[in-house]
């Protein structure tokens, strides 16, 4: 698992790469990010998704929205 620095460092360039490809504020990409399902599975150890790249946890963001 992460250390908290090392999280906040992740969750920081995932919500960057959503900004990005979402052409939104990061203020709004984290908002998205924060009630995602995602970023709880992101804080879970037991799924390693912190293992992943930004982008691939910005894309899983994308598709759990684009699935509702």
């Amino acid at each position: 698992m992460l250390r908290p620095d090392q999280m906040w460092y992740k969750i920081g360039g995932v919500v960057m790469a959503l900004a990005e490809q979402l052409d939104i504020t990061p203020e709004r990409a984290l908002e998205l990010f924060y009630t995602s399902k995602t970023c709880e599975e992101l804080h879970d150890p037991s799924t390693m998704l912190y293992t992943f790249g930004n982008r691939y946890i910005a894309d899983e963001v994308i598709a759990e929205y684009r699935g509702m």
